[in-house]
């Protein structure tokens, strides 16, 4: 008889393991837990034009050793509370500085937008 075990056929990979994702961390006010934003392109189905799209994930990170702005990976988990999913497995690169993700949910390298910045840019 034939070996009919699930194994691949030839140049076919088996996708096994929790998903990963890359994403900027938008807000870190709880203890251990970070609101991760994933980015993504999806072309639309009718226009053929690329559009972004977004996931928000929160991620426990146990350590709190991530702040806002920066880019983490983070890898599927268990449910560890109701919203949190997700768990921080490393930092990918840290955010440039405190000042330009001052304001809770902005992104880094984004400019901030307080008045004194508008009052600068004007002179």
């Amino acid at each position: 008889m034939a070996d009919t075990t699930n194994t691949p056929a030839a140049g076919e990979q088996k996708t096994t393991g929790p998903r990963k994702l890359l994403g900027i961390v938008t807000r870190d006010k709880n203890l251990k837990t970070r609101r991760v934003e994933v980015q993504r392109l999806v072309r639309h189905p009718k226009y053929g034009k690329y559009v972004k799209q977004r996931t928000i994930c929160y991620a426990h990170d146990e350590t709190s050793e991530s702040h806002l702005g920066d880019t983490v990976e983070i890898v599927e988990s268990r449910p560890l509370s109701r919203t949190k999913r997700w768990q921080l497995v490393r930092i990918v690169t840290k955010a440039p500085s405190r000042t330009l993700s001052n304001l809770e949910g902005a992104v880094a390298g984004s400019l901030p937008t307080t008045p004194a910045a508008k009052a600068e840019e004007k002179k």
